[in-house]
């Protein structure tokens, strides 16, 4: 590590070295973790929050009027992409907040949430975090998902498993947990913003439910995988997600030893389709159960 220059060498800002890419990501993922971890009381107060959106304010909504983009979320992009700038100024960059697709995904892209959870934030619940992820021809192959409030960075590089690291300095390897009977799953998963996607969704979780332990929806994507990779919940799933909500997340499940389902990495126009991870003991049982209700099927 350098201790004179945080220039990038010329090795580090070209390589494509998944152990280098990882550096990169959990560097990015942290300094915009700080930033949203200052600014919240700031913005919102420590317990107060602006619910709803206000033109000209700190919140504006995206999709729906209840969708909501903060500040903050824009500016903790902004730090992303300008640390990006910094160490990788030849790759290319799909955020939230600031769009990319038109580089489409050969080479090197950089996926990135800024704050995965944005109603949480809003609401100043404790479950929202930051994502980036360093993909190569669509396939992530280095990610880290901050988990602001907690202090934990999960972070993961393509066959080289999935660690942690907290803020009291515990680090260590993630790993799924054992369970092997399916009707033991603790499941997470999450809803759009659109009124009929929330009513298929709603009829979906009623026809899985009777066959899991409990369903638990945190509110951030990003974090359901990671606790899919440290056992704090058993499977999750989502319909609707972006790629910046699941390109970190999921390499995170997969390398911690999850069976991860995504859609193809070029597809924003297929946004219904589902991404789901599912510990290894109780993949093959609760697929089926995922398919026979029909969790597979796109929902528009």
């Amino acid at each position: 590590m350098r201790t004179t220059d945080s220039s990038p060498t010329a090795h580090e800002s070209t390589s494509s070295d998944p152990r280098v890419l990882l550096g990169v990501a959990i560097t990015v993922a942290e300094a915009a973790a700080a930033h949203v971890r200052a600014r919240r009381p700031e913005v919102f107060g420590v317990m107060g929050a602006e619910v709803s959106a206000d033109e000209g304010g700190s919140v504006q909504a995206k999709s729906t009027p209840t969708d909501p983009v903060t500040i903050v979320d824009t500016e903790a992009e902004q730090v992303i992409r300008a640390r990006l700038a910094q160490l990788r100024p030849h790759d290319s960059v799909l955020g939230e907040e600031g769009g990319g697709e038109e580089h489409g995904v050969a080479g090197i892209r950089w996926v990135l949430d800024p704050i995965d959870g944005t109603v949480n934030f809003l609401y100043g619940i404790p479950a929202y975090s930051v994502s980036v992820a360093a993909q190569i021809d669509g396939e992530s192959v280095a990610g880290a998902v901050v988990d602001v409030a907690g202090g934990v960075t999960y972070s993961a590089v393509k066959g080289g498993g999935a660690m942690f690291a907290d803020s009291d300095g515990n680090r260590g390897r993630l790993s799924c947990n054992p369970v092997t009977d399916a009707s033991f799953t603790l499941l997470a998963t999450g809803f759009g913003y659109g009124a009929e996607r929330r009513r298929a969704q709603g009829r979906l979780i009623g026809e899985v439910l009777p066959h899991v332990r409990d369903i638990r929806r945190i509110g951030s994507a990003a974090l359901d995988l990671c606790m899919v990779a440290s056992g704090r919940v058993d499977a999750h799933f989502e319909h609707g997600l972006n790629p910046w909500d699941w390109a970190a997340g999921s390499l995170i499940a997969e390398e911690a030893g999850a069976r991860i389902h995504v859609p193809a990495p070029d597809t924003r126009s297929a946004a219904g389709e589902v991404v789901i991870a599912m510990a290894p003991g109780i993949a093959d049982e609760l697929e089926a159960v995922f398919r026979a209700a029909g969790v597979f099927d796109s929902i528009s």
